[in-house]
Parts: structure tokens; sequence; C-alpha cells
């Protein structure tokens, strides 16, 4: 809107939007800041001297504050070619607490889109007291003037055939053997060029582990410590130019797009990377500390740390739920992402003084009734480090979809051979109704279970069934970070070096297992890369920091094991081939339940299970699954149909290809006994005649 004679916002600046924007009309910027608790506030406008600012300009809070934001408008004639911008900060905290205004650092605007690192760039000057100019990260000032063409881009969201790859942006292709461009290896563009991998896979979104500005100091291989909530990670990006971070990240989700794959962001809003009281000021703790943290009444632990980094986010606060509000939608509305994983989301549901609020988490309420985030898919990580476990109907985003921790302890467990878990796997097959119950009062459905076997978090497949014992030395905690277990089994011999053959053997038919247990089961299947070729990280379960060949993605190993690549490929497209699988529906009275016999054993020594699921209903075909997950071979009775009926597609004791027949290549059945192998899984589809889903009899 261009300005008026007399206008107040042209002399004194504007307090909305928050961040720095560009006001064309005026050929100006416009600063606006919130801090409730400064008493003096000052921009400094840089140049190409990161630590000699070319303008100060103080704020008068009689002409540039508006109850807690100070905000000026400043014309790009008198910016005098600026190029990075930061405040320094004077003020007193209103409550008790930790005071950790510093008149003299130098601190980032929290709705920074792109964060420029100086040369000198020093985390430990920002853990000092003192000044850190020409140290401290700064906000580049014409990054709001990026437009970017998107050349009708849409957004994206599957349903059926939804597929979720995570992935981590520099480790998918960093490794040399990548064969991505030298340029592009472990870069936005590295994604862009490995998207003919992606298709072929048959992959139908991507998870991108955290790709907002981190400290680029702090050693977070990861991505969980973020820096600024509004800009992609500077080390994803190819160039430095102002617009290059947004322009590179915004290229990525244009051509996923076109691929016709969904862009989801793992996104970190419950803790910051300042970390706790000896951790750096870089932004938040000096703008205004006991606003955006949650503070305790412990002068030697005064943040609240529900995180387990050493602070968490208060989103109770209504400006700190502006921020992340404002974040989202800059995701969503800017840049095209597709939908959110939310990193410990039950840090949301918690009060200022820490304790839990599940009748009105107000995030959560203001994330789920934002009109911009309507088409957006939310996925929620529904525990905290704290303890807080709130999987499922416990968890207060109702129509959110949420990982599920028990599909992946359960299957593990069965798949390792543990007893009692028949009842359990049959629950996690049909879509965990015990966890997302269909009755009137809930209406869940079952692709709000997000079922994954692996993630970031933990072993990689591979290493599930080739390690007994965590190997983390390399991370520098003495082997005792990561998971307290992780349900591995190693087939009889430990690591990766001098395998025998029969070993090998057995630890590709359990993957296989997983393979099937994942995709036969309803809800939205995930996987991380790389277990489609048996990535390992050499029994490392928690290598946050660990930014080398152990995270890399060997791209070696897919020509190595192309014999599972395959197996995975075509699970893959035999879910999407079969809409009895994943149904926005319980399977009710489509499926039923079977042993090795007629009816299923429950029994504390059972490991077997069987179920025929009905695809009139679909239009699908029918199919009958036998799951031995005993060490002996088990005798099964097919107890649908007659045998010349049925085809056998899968067979996870049988060497590739057999052990997956392509269609119109499937092997006959000749009896309705079944002698199913050890630890093996048996997949048979019954053709019958097509109808339409739903076709009224």
């Amino acid at each position: 809107m261009r300005a008026t004679v007399g206008s107040w916002s042209a002399k004194e600046g504007s307090a909305s939007p928050l961040g720095v924007s560009w006001v064309e009309a005026e050929n100006a910027y416009n600063f606006a800041l919130y801090s409730k608790d400064a008493e003096r506030v000052t921009l400094l406008l840089y140049a190409d001297d990161p630590a000699t600012p070319v303008l100060t300009h103080p704020f008068d809070y009689l002409r540039n504050k508006s109850g807690r934001i100070w905000h000026c408008r400043i014309s790009k004639d008198a910016a005098r070619g600026a190029k990075y911008y930061g405040y320094r900060i004077e003020g007193r905290p209103t409550r008790p607490g930790p005071n950790r205004f510093d008149p003299q650092k130098i601190l980032l605007d929290p709705y920074a889109t792109t964060v420029h690192f100086p040369s000198a760039f020093d985390r430990q000057a920002a853990m000092q007291p003192g000044d850190n100019e020409g140290r401290a990260p700064l906000a580049f000032l014409r990054a709001c003037e990026c437009q970017f063409d998107w050349r009708g881009d849409r957004h994206i969201r599957h349903e059926a055939d939804t597929i979720i790859y995570e992935l981590h942006v520099g480790g998918f292709t960093r490794n040399p053997n990548s064969n991505v461009s030298d340029a592009a290896r472990g870069r936005f563009a590295g994604v862009i060029e490995k998207i003919p991998y992606l298709k072929e896979l048959g992959v139908t979104a991507v998870e991108l582990m955290p790709v907002f500005q981190q400290d680029s100091g702090e050693g977070s291989y990861w991505g969980y410590m973020p820096l600024s909530f509004f800009a992609p990670h500077h080390g994803y990006a190819r160039s430095a130019a102002v617009c290059g971070h947004l322009a590179e990240f915004a290229d990525m989700v244009r051509a996923l797009h076109e691929a016709d794959i969904e862009v989801i962001l793992d996104v970190v809003y419950n803790h910051t990377a300042e970390g706790d009281h000896h951790g750096p000021v870089y932004s938040f703790k000096g703008i205004d500390n006991d606003t955006y943290y949650l503070m305790l009444d412990a002068p030697d632990a005064p943040y609240a740390n529900f995180s387990g980094t050493g602070n968490t986010l208060n989103s109770s606060d209504r400006c700190v739920r502006k921020m992340v509000l404002d974040s989202l939608r800059h995701w969503v509305e800017d840049l095209h992402v597709d939908g959110f994983r939310f990193d410990l989301t039950s840090v949301f549901t918690r009060n200022s003084d820490g304790s839990i609020n599940l009748r009105d988490p107000m995030l959560l309420a203001d994330i789920t009734a934002d009109p911009s985030l309507a088409g957006a898919r939310l996925v929620a990580e529904p525990w905290d480090a704290a303890g807080t476990y709130q999987l499922g109907r416990s968890f207060p985003g109702i129509l959110w979809l949420q990982w599920n921790g028990k599909f992946r302890d359960d299957v593990r467990r069965f798949v390792r051979g543990e007893p009692a878990l028949i009842g359990a796997v049959m629950r996690r097959l049909y879509g965990s109704d015990d966890l997302f119950p269909d009755d009137r009062p809930h209406a869940y459905h079952p692709y709000q279970s997000v079922n994954y076997v692996t993630s970031h978090d933990g072993f990689t497949l591979y290493d599930l069934v080739a390690y007994n014992e965590t190997h983390n030395w390399a991370n520098g905690h003495g082997n005792a970070d990561g998971p307290a277990d992780n349900y591995s089994w190693n087939c009889g011999w430990e690591g990766d070096r001098g395998v025998p053959d029969t070993v090998m053997e057995l630890r590709k038919r359990q993957v296989k297992n997983f393979c099937c247990l994942l995709f036969l089961a309803n809800g939205t299947p995930m996987f991380r890369a790389g277990d489609e070729f048996l990535q390992t990280q050499l029994g490392n379960s928690n290598p946050y920091n660990q930014d080398n060949e152990t995270t890399w993605l060997d791209w070696g190993r897919l020509e190595a094991h192309q014999d599972i690549f395959r197996f995975f490929k075509l699970a893959i497209a035999f879910r999407k081939a079969h809409p009895s699988l994943s149904r926005s529906r319980f399977w009710r009275d489509d499926v039923r339940w079977h042993g090795v016999g007629a009816h299923p054993d429950l029994a504390y020594d059972s490991h077997s299970i069987a179920f025929y699921l009905d695809g009139a209903s679909e239009g699908d075909q029918d199919l009958y699954v036998m799951i031995n997950g005993y060490w002996e071979p088990l005798e099964f009775t097919i107890q649908e149909g007659t045998p010349d009926e049925w085809k056998r597609v899968i067979d996870t004791s049988a060497r590739s290809p057999d052990d997956f027949r392509e269609a119109g290549h499937e092997a006959p059945v000749v009896s309705t006994h079944y002698r199913v192998q050890p630890r093996s899984t048996v997949v048979l589809i019954r053709q019958r005649e097509r109808k339409p889903p739903y076709e009224s009899l």
C-alpha cells in the first residue's frame, strides 16, 4: 500500500509484519522486533564489513514502539548499500530469572529468512559476555525482496499411495559415490539430481530431516539445533548470493512437485540452538529470554529441559505461538512445502510451569485451526524427552498423523523372535485401532498411524539384523547414548566383517520380512533412506554429530544389494496396486485371521499368523498372507478357496528374483498345505472379477 501524506508508518515504521519487509511503494525496508522487556533497541546495518556498521539506528520508544513491538522504516538510500543487519538490545526482565540482555551483543532477528555467517564467525564469542561484532551471524537484509517464479507449481497431497521416505539432505548425496555432480553433493541440488532414483523406487513423499538454519559451529549433523525457524540451512545451498539459499530450496521443492513427490519438513519448534545457561546468546536469549523459553526458579539450572537439548521453547506464550505459526505459513505459502513432521510434539502441550495441558494446548489448536495450513500434512512425534508419551488418542491433535512407536517396537520384537506378540502384530497390521479407535466419539482413520520400523533415530534396517550391541563410541558419550533398546538381533554374527554366507542370507530374509510387514499393514508407511540397499552405520544408533562416512549414504551398497533394492521397489509397487491394503477405514469384515490352521494361535510361545483380505469392496484381488516368525518351518493350511485359485507373489525365504514374482509371473499354488520356511513371509493373490469400489449391490 502506498503511504499517504502524513503517513505514520512511513515515519515511524509498522509493527506488522515482524522481521524485515520490503515496502516497494516507498523504496524502503520496514523492521519490526518483539521484545517486551527491552529498554533500548538499536538496529545495525552492515555492508561488506560485518564488524563495521554503515548505519546505526537507535529506536525511540515514543516513535518506534507499539505495545511490545519495536519498529522503524529505513529507506534504501539511507541504508547505504547495506547487505546484512542485526540488533543490540538493553533491558531488564520483568520476572525473576537470568538476565541475558547484553548491550554489546549483536543479535539475529528471529524472523530472518536467510542467515549470513561472517568469515570470523565465532561460537565461543556468543557464549561469553561482551562484544561479538564481526563474529556474530547476521540476517540478509535484501532477502525480503527475493521472489521466485513457481511456474504453476501446486501443492501435492497423496492419499492411498503415500510412501514416506525419510532422508537427510546432506547425507543423501554427500558421498562421492552418489553419482551427482560435485557442486550438488550434499545440497538441495543433489536431491534434485536423485529424483529419477526416487521415482524408480516408488516413493511419493520425502520427509526431509531438519533444514532450518542451524548453528554452524555447534557440530550437530542431524540438524535438530535450529538457529532460525524461517531460513534454510546455508550448508545445503551452493550459492552465497542474497537469494541463493531460498532459491535453491525453492528449486528443489518445485522439481519434486514436478515429479509428483510431496515435500514434508521435519521441524523443530520445541527448542533452539542456544542451549542452557552455558550456551551461546545468538538471538532469543538476548531479545526476550523469559518470553521465548520455559524458565525454572533454579539458578544453577534456569532453563526447563523437556527437549533434552538444554532449553524448551515456551509455546504457551502468545508471541512464541505467533512466531511458530508465521514460520509454518512462510514455508507453506512462500516456499510451497506440503507438510510437517513436528519433533517432540508433546512439548507443545506444556504450560509455562512445565505441567501438561491436554484440554486445550493452544499451539496445537492454533496450528489445526489456521486456514493457511488447512491442506498441509501434519505429523506428530507424540512424545518428548522428559518422558511424556501421548501416542494415539492421548495426543490432543485428533486430526494429525502420528509416528507410531508401538508399530516400530512390536514389529522389531516379533521379527527378532520374541514370544507373546501375535496379538500385537495383528493390531499393527490392522492399523492400530487400539491407539486410533474409529468409534463414534473418536472416528480416527488408520492412515493416521505412520508405520515405521526405522527412522534416523536408532539402528538402520540392516544394523537391526547385524548388531546386538550399540557401537556409539565415536559420538563422544562413552557409548551410553542412543535408544535404550533397539530390539535388534544380529542373526548370530556381530557386525559386518567376515559375515558367513548363511548369516548374510538370514539377514536379508529378515530385512525382507520387515519390508513385508511395513507395506502389508494398513496405515501410512515410512522408511529411512538407504534401508532399501542395506545402508549401515556400523552399529552406531545415534550418529547425530557424525558428518562423515558413518552417516553418508554409501551408494556402492545399492550395486552390491540390488536384490534388496528390487524387493523394496516391488513391495512399494505391490502396495500401490492393491488398494485393499491402504484404506481410509479399517479392514473390519474384509479380513479373516488364521494361523497355521483355521484360527490364530495367540499362545505365549506362538510365532505365526496368517490372514485373508477380501478385495471385493475395493475392486481388488484377494490376498492371503502367511507369516512364520519361528526358527523352524511350519506347515500352513490355506483356509480360503482352492489351491488353483491362488498364486504366490512373495516368499522371503527364496532368493531373488523368486522371492518376489513380478505381475504376470506369479507361481502357481498346488496344494492347500504350504510349507513356510523359518522366519519367512509368504503372500498369495487370488484374481477376481473387479468391481468399482463401494459399488452398490
